[in-house]
C-alpha cells in the first residue's frame, strides 16, 4: 500500500514568449508554420515586435476558446500553460487578451478555415459516397451572439417585431461532407440577406462527381440552375406548390420535368413509417434531381439517399451544442463575433480531421460511428497536459486522440424517428412586464418604517 510510482514526461513545445501558443495534439494539424503563413498574409495581423502575446499565441488562444467555451479568458489561457510549468509562461490579464484579440482580427482565422476546409474523406470511405459519387449536403442555422449595441444593428435584430427577446442570431450556412461531417465551405453575415443568398457564394466548391443534398428551402428556380452549371448533380425536395410540367414517364415512377431550364427527375412517394410500438406516420415527398438515368439511379434508391442529408443537422449539433455548450459566443462586437465564430469552425474542422485520420486507419469503419465528444474530451486533456505538441521522430498516425475515438466507437446507425423537441421549461422570466428596465441599472432601497397599529391588513395578491 506504500508503494509509489514516478512518472516522468518530455514536454516539446515552441520556446520562450511563444511556448503557450498550441493545441497538445491538435497542433500537428494546425502547426506552427500554417499560422505564421496566415499572419503573414494579414497585414493587419502582422506584429512589428515580438510581444509577451506574440499573434501566433493569440491564434492558438482563439482556437482554445472554442475547446474550453466555459472558461474565462484567464481561464483558456491557465489550459494552454497547465503542462509548461518548468517554463514558467507569463500570465496575462484578461485586457491584454482582450487587446491581442483585437490586434490579430479577423482576417487570419478566416484563411486558416479555407486551408483547413474541403472534403476529408477517401474514394474507398464508407458512407461518403453514392455510386461513385462524393455526397455533400447545404444549410443554414443560426448562432447566437452577445445582445449589445453594435450585435443587434450588424444583424438587424433591431427590426424585429419582438427586438427585446433573444439573442442576436447570426445566418450560418455551410457545405458538409455527408460521412465525415467535415465542412466543405462556410459563409455567414446577417439573417436579412437570406439563406438562399449565403448559399449561393458556396456552390464555387462544388465539382463534377459530387450530389448536393438539400431540403425544401433551397427549392428556388436559380438556386437549381446554378448548382447544375458546376457540373455536380443535386438531389433536392420540391415545396408542395411547385406545378413543374410533365415531359415523361419513367417506369421507375419518375417523370422527366423542366425547372429553370435544367431537364430533371421529379420523384414522387408517400413516406410512412411504422414504430416498434405499433405507431404509424405517412409524409408525402417530393424530390427533384439531375440525375436523370432511371436505370442507374432508380426512384426508390434515390428516396433512400435523400435521409443522408441529415448528417449536416448532425454536423450543426456538434457545433452548436457539444463544442459550445449551446452557449452564446463571448464577443460584444461585430469583428470580435466574425473572428470567434472563423475560430470556432476551425476547431470542429481539425476535430473531424482527427476523428476520419483515426477512422481512415481502418477500411471496414464508417466515419460516422466516431463519438464527437470523444474526440473533443481527448483533445482538451491533451492540450492541459501540452501532449505531442511537436512530433517525434516516430510518426503517430493515429494518435492519442484517434486511439481514444477508436475505443469509443459508436454503434452502427439505426433507423429511429426522434421528436424534433426541446424538453425545456419556459422561464418566467421570459416575457416583459409592465415599468421593469430594460436593461441593468444601480438602484438605492429606501425603507420607510410605518405604524402597524394604524396601518389596515390587506390581504396578499393572488399570483
Amino acid at each position: 500500500m506504500s508503494a509509489q510510482s514516478v512518472i516522468t514526461r518530455i514536454v516539446r513545445a515552441a520556446a520562450g514568449v511563444f511556448a503557450p501558443g498550441h493545441l497538445g495534439e491538435l497542433t500537428q494539424i494546425v502547426p506552427f508554420d500554417m499560422v505564421d503563413a496566415v499572419l503573414a498574409e494579414s497585414p493587419p495581423a502582422t506584429q512589428r515586435r515580438v510581444r509577451l502575446l506574440p499573434a501566433r499565441v493569440t491564434v492558438y488562444f482563439l482556437l482554445a476558446m472554442s475547446l474550453f467555451p466555459e472558461r474565462s479568458y484567464r481561464g483558456v489561457f491557465s489550459a494552454l500553460t497547465a503542462g509548461l510549468g518548468e517554463l514558467r509562461p507569463a500570465t496575462p490579464t484578461a485586457a491584454a487578451l482582450r487587446q491581442a484579440r483585437s490586434r490579430v482580427g479577423p482576417g487570419p482565422l478566416a484563411a486558416l478555415f479555407r486551408l483547413l476546409s474541403g472534403p476529408l474523406a477517401r474514394p474507398r470511405t464508407p458512407g461518403a459516397h453514392w455510386r461513385g459519387l462524393r455526397l455533400a449536403a447545404i444549410d443554414g442555422t443560426g448562432i447566437a451572439i452577445p445582445d449589445s449595441d453594435a450585435n443587434q444593428a450588424w444583424t438587424d435584430k433591431t427590426t424585429a417585431s419582438h427586438p427585446a427577446a433573444g439573442y442576436p442570431l447570426l445566418r450560418l450556412v455551410t457545405l458538409v461532407e455527408c460521412g465525415t461531417r467535415a465542412l466543405i465551405a462556410a459563409v455567414f453575415g446577417s439573417p436579412a440577406d437570406g439563406e438562399l443568398a449565403y448559399a449561393a457564394t458556396l456552390l464555387n466548391r462544388l465539382r463534377p462527381g459530387m450530389v448536393l443534398l438539400a431540403d425544401r428551402n433551397f427549392d428556388a428556380a436559380t438556386f437549381i440552375t446554378t448548382t447544375a452549371a458546376t457540373g455536380a448533380d443535386l438531389l433536392i425536395r420540391l415545396k408542395a406548390n411547385r406545378r413543374p410540367p410533365l415531359l415523361g414517364r419513367h417506369r421507375d415512377g419518375s417523370i422527366t420535368s423542366l425547372i429553370g431550364g435544367v431537364e430533371v427527375r421529379i420523384i414522387e412517394a408517400l413516406i410512412t413509417v411504422t414504430g416498434a410500438d405499433g405507431s404509424r406516420r405517412g409524409e408525402h415527398y417530393r424530390l427533384v434531381t439531375t440525375l436523370l438515368d432511371p436505370e442507374r439511379y432508380p426512384a426508390t434508391d434515390l428516396l433512400e439517399l435523400y435521409h443522408q442529408r441529415w448528417e449536416i443537422e448532425t454536423a450543426y449539433l456538434a457545433l452548436k451544442h457539444t463544442l459550445t455548450r449551446g452557449r452564446v459566443l463571448r464577443s460584444h462586437t461585430p469583428a470580435g463575433a466574425e473572428q470567434e465564430l472563423w475560430a470556432l469552425l476551425v476547431t470542429y474542422q481539425i476535430l473531424r480531421i482527427a476523428m476520419t485520420d483515426a477512422t481512415g486507419s481502418r477500411p471496414d469503419i464508417d466515419p460516422d460511428r466516431a463519438g464527437f465528444s470523444v474526440a473533443l474530451h481527448a483533445a482538451r486533456d491533451q492540450v492541459i497536459t501540452a501532449q505531442s505538441v511537436i512530433a517525434g521522430t516516430h510518426i503517430d498516425l493515429v494518435g492519442s486522440i484517434g486511439r481514444h475515438v477508436l475505443a469509443g466507437l459508436l454503434p452502427a446507425r439505426r433507423a429511429r424517428i426522434c421528436p424534433r423537441v426541446v424538453k425545456r421549461p419556459l422561464s418566467k422570466y421570459a416575457y416583459n412586464k409592465p415599468r421593469q428596465p430594460r436593461t441593468c441599472i444601480k438602484i438605492t432601497i429606501e425603507v420607510t418604517i410605518t405604524n402597524t397599529a394604524t396601518s389596515p391588513l390587506t390581504r396578499p395578491t393572488p399570483p
